[in-house]
C-alpha cells in the first residue's frame, strides 16, 4: 500500500518498516519452513514470485504490510539483520472498507513469546484506525495455534465463528469509543517516523 511505503512506527520492542525489496530475502528463507507454511496457510514461493509479492504489497490498495524488526537491535543496524517477521492489513471487503483482516507473524523462533508480537500486532492496529479508517478487525487463525489465538482475545478479540474445513477461527474486535481509547492508550509511545530519513545516513556513507 502506498500510503505506508515511507513509514516507520517504532516501539518499545519492536519497530515496523515498510516491505521493501531488501527484506525479500530473508523473507524468503523464512517462508521455506514448513512449520511457517503451515502456521500461515502458505504456499512456497521462488525467490522471483517472492519479489513479485513485495511489489504487490506495496503498489495493491488492499493490502498494507509492516516488517516487524527487534528495536533495540536496529539502531545502527541494516534492517535484515533485525528483521523478526511481518504483519498485514487486508482490506478485501468492498462493501465494508472499514474492515480489516490482520495476520501477524513471528518467524524467528527465539523471539516468540515474548511480547513481539502483541506490540507488532497493537501498533498496526492502531496505524489502521488512525490511519485507513479501520473501526472492525477480524482475525481468521488455524485452530491449531493456540497461542495466537490466545493473544488475539487478550486484545479483546473474540471468537466469532469456526470453519471445521479449513480448521481455522475467526475472532473479531469491533472498534468503539471504549476500544480506540484503549488502543491509542496502548500505543502512545509509538513514534512515527520518515523511513527516507532514517536510512540515509546509511547511504551516504556507503557513497
Amino acid at each position: 500500500m502506498k500510503i505506508n511505503q515511507n513509514t516507520v512506527l517504532q516501539g518499545k520492542k519492536v519497530t515496523l518498516v515498510p516491505y521493501t525489496a531488501a527484506h525479500v530475502p530473508r523473507y524468503h528463507e523464512w517462508m521455506q519452513s514448513e512449520e511457517l507454511q503451515r502456521l500461515t496457510a502458505s504456499e512456497p514461493l521462488s525467490l522471483e514470485q517472492e519479489y513479485e509479492m513485495q511489489r504487490s504489497w506495496r503498489d495493491d490498495t488492499d493490502k498494507c504490510t509492516f516488517i516487524v524488526l527487534d528495536t533495540a537491535q536496529w539502531s545502527g543496524q541494516e534492517d535484515e539483520e533485525c528483521m523478526v517477521g511481518d504483519v498485514n492489513l487486508f482490506l478485501t471487503d468492498t462493501e465494508d472498507p472499514t474492515l480489516g483482516e490482520i495476520e501477524i507473524m513471528i518467524a524467528e523462533p527465539s523471539y516468540r513469546g515474548r511480547g513481539f508480537g502483541k506490540e507488532a500486532t497493537l501498533l498496526m492496529m492502531s496505524y489502521g484506525v488512525r490511519n485507513l479508517g479501520i473501526t472492525k478487525f477480524e482475525a481468521k487463525i488455524g485452530q491449531e495455534n493456540e497461542v495466537s489465538i490466545c493473544m488475539f482475545k487478550k486484545l479483546h478479540f473474540q471468537e466469532v465463528a469456526v470453519n471445521s474445513v479449513f480448521q481455522e477461527v475467526t475472532l473479531r474486535l469491533d472498534v468503539n469509543d471504549q476500544e480506540r481509547r484503549w488502543l491509542l492508550e496502548q500505543t502512545n509511545h509509538v513514534e512515527e517516523k520518515s523511513y527516507t530519513d532514517l536510512k540515509q545516513p546509511a547511504e551516504v556513507l556507503e557513497t
